[in-house]
């Protein structure tokens, strides 16, 4: 029996009954199309956490106090140490102290919980933050101690009612500290909506200002725990991290330095990224459970079409079919049963993951080995669960075939 033939006769077998061939591919279908969603988001969100990364810069490091050993009122950093690192470390750009924590912004009718992070003049570079009216923080806002302020985009407009509102006043602080400041700029806080929560329905706001005025209103609450660096060069990083946790203990007179650490944001990237697969990996493992239940149904399927067909196949032996050829026909119809649920499910997943990623701000990616590893799957399922009923077909005796009824 040709090829050909056993082909033309598979396909003609499978449409003969369509609805149970459908039933047969949905399993395959649910399985492929969940793996393809999973992966396309998955790696779609790998890609948006890196280009997070890279807006920032990989070449950024923190200087930090640990948390396991016991720390003195002096451990603390200064507001000085960035500008003194700075000045001794030729391999770094930018260093600002940096202090956050949360608390309250008023105007004359609103009231809201507020985000507030505070740092020097280089707090713009590190920090790649797009400023839309006004300006940043400059060095003598520093210098001056001067009560100023930046605001999201986002809080300006429920704030004021409309987000160009420079040289306005808010107040800033706790219920016991506050301080009046004059908004010297809005930036775009699209990319710091991670830091927002929302308070009995209201948004928090997000404030940037000095360093100086935090301590001001802040008081016995303001300590500075990090120091945010950047280097000209990510090759460099190693050698400023070293250098800046040595220089920091001595300026602390703690000469082995063990009190501090560092942390480069490159290997936030690469724990973020390797995360981020590993629960990709998974969610792809337990969607394809549903391709082994599809198995499953198509050699259930299979079954009993060879029960079925059995005295078509005993006929078939008496006029010269061989064993290979029955066992080829079965393999081929298992085969293209789980092909065309894997290109059904193919589609669905791919249509699935452009509904679902622009709802999770994510822009799905459909690679060609994502697709050849559906392919893959979706034929071994038709080889594998395709196997025992074509083999049991290939083995029925002829003569109790055709006695079959």
């Amino acid at each position: 029996m040709f090829f050909a033939e056993i082909f033309k006769i598979s396909i003609k077998s499978i449409f003969s009954n369509k609805l149970r061939a459908f039933l047969t591919m949905l399993g395959i279908i649910i399985g492929i199309s969940s793996v393809i969603t999973i992966m396309s988001l998955g790696q779609g969100g790998q890609k948006a956490i890196l280009g997070e990364f890279e807006k920032i810069g990989v070449n950024i490091f923190d200087i930090r106090l640990k948390n396991d050993i016991q720390i003195s009122q002096n451990d603390y950093f200064t507001i000085k140490d960035a500008e003194h690192l700075k000045d001794r470390i030729d391999k770094i750009k930018a260093a600002t102290p940096i202090f956050q924590t949360t608390g309250i912004v008023k105007t004359e009718k609103i009231t809201r919980r507020a985000f507030i992070i505070s740092g020097n003049a280089d707090l713009s570079s590190i920090s790649n933050i797009s400023i839309l009216y006004g300006r940043f923080l400059n060095q003598k806002d520093i210098i001056y101690n001067r009560n100023v302020a930046l605001i999201d985009s986002q809080s300006a407009k429920k704030l004021f009612g409309y987000t160009d509102c420079v040289g306005k006043t808010i107040n800033i602080g706790t219920i016991s500290s506050m301080q009046s400041a004059t908004i010297i700029g809005v930036f775009d806080g699209e990319g710091m909506q991670s830091l927002s929560m929302l308070t009995g329905g209201q948004s928090i706001v997000t404030v940037i200002m000095p360093i100086t005025l935090a301590q001001k209103i802040f008081g016995e609450r303001f300590y500075i725990n990090q120091i945010r660096v950047l280097v000209y060069k990510t090759e460099q990083l190693d050698f400023a991290q070293a250098s800046s946790k040595r220089i920091i203990g001595l300026m602390h007179h703690n000469l082995s330095s063990d009190k501090y650490k560092t942390e480069g944001f490159i290997n936030w990237m690469e724990q973020f990224n390797k995360i981020l697969g590993i629960f990709t990996a998974i969610m792809s493992s337990i969607a394809a459970i549903s391709l082994i239940v599809g198995g499953i149904g198509v050699m259930n399927i299979m079954l009993v079409s060879v029960t079925e067909r059995t005295r078509e196949i005993g006929i078939r032996k008496a006029l010269g079919a061989r064993r290979k050829d029955i066992l080829v026909q079965f393999l081929i119809e298992s085969l293209i049963i789980s092909l065309i649920g894997g290109i059904i499910g193919m589609g669905l997943g791919v249509l699935l993951a452009s509904i679902i990623g622009p709802r999770l701000n994510i822009t799905p990616v459909i690679s060609l080995s994502t697709v050849l590893i559906a392919f893959v799957f979706s034929s071994a399922v038709g080889i594998f669960f395709g196997m025992y009923p074509a083999n049991k077909a290939s083995k029925l005796d002829p003569i109790q075939a055709l006695r079959y009824e």
